[in-house]
């Protein structure tokens, strides 16, 4: 699967993360070629230092462009930008084991736990933390392990439910905020003409797995990260939940197009759905004032809402050859350089500044449900556990799936996954 801002997302959360997802915006048939590089600044009269910066493919047209021209406004070093498509992550890893790593590169969340625990990214503690209440606060909990932060945030995606507010007026319903309102104003929106939620062409069952922790009051991980955390009636229930608003008809089982594109919504395929925020422009554009965004609802009495979120981290190779020269450049770039920041979510896409201060100055989200979106993240925003494992998520989206789609007692399905998870933890503490 190739690595992009979407897929970031649903890494590692069971099914999703075998989902086969387009990059944002992307299908480009360049994606098989070899990494191109673009020299780019000029080099310090005092230093004469050149700097490696690694991207993946980003599909939005322009960002290329762009950040080669952040790197040339760069005063204190060369610095040259590589492009990288294809599978970014296994060429980012496979080079970082060489002698010729990059100075600077961008990592999901933040860095992974192999990547931190072999000592591959530089402690950037230093550089964030006189600012650190400047960023997300949900995003920077994600991107600090054992008390350090090894990359710096550098634009938020996300996912959301998006509905028409025209047709829950018309039905007499407000914006649901619970799981049990949302299965309300689906029954009583829904048409021949219209159905109820779509969240995939699987019935929602990949993309929603891990949700169903989170709204249900519960978190993957204890806090020591020993054991499973969320093996309890209340997970239970949410799924069952779902489970019965599928089997209802409430849950569009497959449309036009997969979640993380807005066509069924637009179309009015469904009149709930769950999607990314990227699609927003869209979907605007198709329905005018008439769009809401929600969280995913608490589900049960312990619920809580959800929106999960990832967001890329520039990183700097611990073993390269500039480290403090790297660290400077990714200071001034991701911390200092508000109006790049903005740039780089606001231009190329929908996406959310990193920093809390800076959402209000990127105009797709200024107002509206783009602000509202903002808002979801900062207050109810959750990723994967950097301990959630491969090996924990499918098997969590298996039993998930066996539960919603097969009408498996959800007790009896996760009955050996607090073993799994015990033993597939013991293993990862290092």
């Amino acid at each position: 699967m190739k690595l992009n801002r979407r897929t970031l997302l649903t890494l590692g959360g069971g099914l999703a993360a075998t989902a086969t997802l387009a990059a944002c915006g992307s299908n480009n048939p360049l994606a098989s070629e070899e990494p191109t590089t673009s020299t780019t600044g000029e080099d310090t009269a005092a230093a004469g230092i050149t700097l490696q910066q690694w991207y993946h493919e980003y599909g939005e047209a322009g960002v290329k462009e762009a950040v080669e021209g952040y790197a040339a406004d760069y005063p204190d070093a060369t610095v040259e930008v590589k492009w990288t498509p294809g599978d970014y992550g296994s060429i980012l890893a496979a080079q970082l084991l060489t002698d010729d790593v990059p100075d600077v590169f961008e990592v999901e969340q933040g860095g992974s736990l192999d990547m931190i625990r072999s000592g591959q990214l530089a402690d950037l503690t230093d550089i964030i933390e006189p600012v650190r209440d400047q960023f997300n606060a949900s995003v920077m909990e994600r991107f600090t392990f054992e008390g350090k932060v090894h990359g710096i945030p550098q634009t938020i995606d996300m996912q959301l439910l998006y509905y028409r507010p025209s047709l829950l007026e018309a039905a007499g319903v407000e914006p649901p905020q619970t799981f049990d309102e949302l299965v309300a104003a689906i029954e009583a929106v829904r048409t021949d003409d219209i159905g109820g939620l779509f969240a995939g062409n699987d019935g929602g069952v990949g993309v929603l797995g891990t949700l169903f922790i989170w709204a249900s009051g519960n978190d993957q991980l204890n806090a020591e990260r020993t054991e499973a955390a969320f093996l309890n009636e209340d997970f239970y229930n949410a799924l069952v939940a779902y489970r019965e608003l599928s089997a209802s008809g409430g849950v569009v089982q497959a449309a036009s197009a997969e979640w993380y594109d807005g066509a069924a919504f637009i179309n009015g395929e469904a009149a709930f759905q769950w999607g990314g925020l990227w699609s927003l422009p869209q979907i605007i554009e198709a329905h005018g004032d008439d769009v809401g965004v929600l969280p995913f609802p608490a589900i049960g009495p312990g619920g809580r809402p959800a929106v999960p979120f990832g967001a890329f981290g520039a990183c700097v190779a611990a073993d390269g050859p500039n480290v403090e020269a790297a660290k400077a450049f990714v200071k001034w770039l991701w911390i200092d350089q508000e109006d790049k920041q903005v740039d780089f979510s606001n231009s190329y896409g929908t996406h959310i500044p990193a920093k809390d201060a800076l959402v209000a100055k990127a105009d797709k989200l200024s107002g509206g449900p783009g602000a509202e979106a903002a808002r979801f993240v900062a207050e109810s925003g959750f990723a994967n556990d950097i301990m959630w494992s491969g090996t924990l998520g499918d098997a969590f989206g298996a039993a998930v799936s066996n539960v919603i789609k097969q009408d498996a007692d959800p007790a009896t399905e996760f009955a050996d996954f607090a073993d799994l998870a015990a033993t597939e933890l013991e293993k990862l503490q290092g």
